[in-house]
């Protein structure tokens, strides 16, 4: 049984948390707050509590939430640290955890660089089996190469270009934005594209990302020129094998993001989260050799997946398949239709 720890427990940690809680082969020691506020409180109902530092225990006593150690204590307590903190805080984090001889999972918003390697389950899991420092890339990259790999895979490809519509922030900040502008990534290509070669070895991408003001999703418009000869309809049937890429259908109604995540709520998902990446069927089509779609990527919950993967390679637990396998049936993938 791995002994995990949870460092960072916003958007993508308390999620990782419940995922580990499902797996029979982990269990979440604790989890790392920085303030006492509801999430703390109603954490505390399910997890272990650690602190970022100990001044702070005095107002988590006070706001009555047990404390059980700090993040110097966790760290010695585990035999694996998910890191799910602020852009750039995991690197810092890192001398922690290489002090205290444990394992360390960073998230995409850390440079490359932090880790041994960047992980995808579905593209280069077998990179990161017995690694120490891994790194899950984000979630806007994971969206792509859960769609691109199965084509690169199959039929090859010889060039993406990706268009990045990408919401503005997550529902539960109040402080990001933008709120009534449309605010273009000035660098062509985009750092998704560099992102995407860590995982996918030797493909060909250019990406362009554009934030608009919305907090449900992030939509990519992707065109891969292809190497091979293929129909629409093996396409459609080389991503019928990935539970991790879910067909959805405009004229069922689900012709948003808005509804998509309508749908989630229907299914009674946890967090009414979308762990698949949802590419719209209609959208599919072939010109030539250029294969175009849509795809719509829930941002708070689909890295979720590849972080319990990615346990599972770092300690050789499973082979690629049994891992994903595994992953899918604790959280419901592939047995949703919508």
């Amino acid at each position: 049984m791995i002994k995990v720890g949870i460092n960072g427990y916003g958007t993508i940690g308390r999620r990782i948390a419940h995922a580990v809680s499902l797996q029979p082969d982990m269990t979440v020691i604790g989890i790392v707050k920085t303030k006492p506020d509801y999430i703390s409180r109603i954490a505390s109902n399910t997890f272990n509590i650690f602190i970022n530092d100990l001044k702070n225990k005095e107002d988590f006593n006070n706001r009555g939430i047990k404390v059980k150690g700090t993040l110097e204590d966790l760290a010695g307590d585990v035999d694996i640290m998910i890191d799910s903190t602020p852009e750039g805080v995991g690197e810092k984090n890192k001398q922690l955890y290489d002090e205290n001889n444990i394992k360390a999972i960073f998230q995409g918003g850390e440079k490359s660089t932090v880790g041994e390697s960047s992980f995808n389950a579905y593209s280069n899991f077998n990179e990161s089996v017995n690694k120490r420092f891994v790194r899950v890339v984000s979630c806007n990259t994971t969206g792509l190469a859960r769609t691109l790999f199965p084509i690169y895979n199959r039929f090859g490809i010889k060039h993406v270009d990706a268009t990045l519509i990408r919401r503005a922030t997550d529902p539960n900040d109040s402080k990001k934005g933008p709120i009534n502008s449309i605010e273009p990534s000035l660098k062509i290509p985009s750092h998704h594209a560099p992102d995407l070669k860590t995982v996918i070895n030797g493909i060909n991408i250019d990406t362009v990302a554009i934030k608009v003001p919305t907090t449900l999703m992030h939509v990519h418009v992707v065109k891969a020129q292809l190497k091979e000869k293929a129909s629409r309809e093996e396409v459609v049937e080389e991503w019928n094998k990935y539970h991790r890429v879910l067909r959805v259908y405009g004229k069922e109604g689900l012709s948003s993001t808005a509804q998509i995540m309508d749908a989630a709520r229907e299914m009674q998902s946890n967090r009414s989260d979308l762990y698949e990446i949802a590419l719209w069927d209609e959208s599919v089509s072939l010109s030539g050799d250029t294969l175009s779609y849509i795809q719509a990527v829930h941002q708070e919950s689909d890295v979720i997946p590849e972080n319990v993967d990615a346990i599972r390679a770092m300690f050789n637990l499973e082979d690629k398949e049994k891992s994903i396998e595994m992953t899918d049936k604790s959280l419901g993938i592939g047995r949703r239709n919508i």
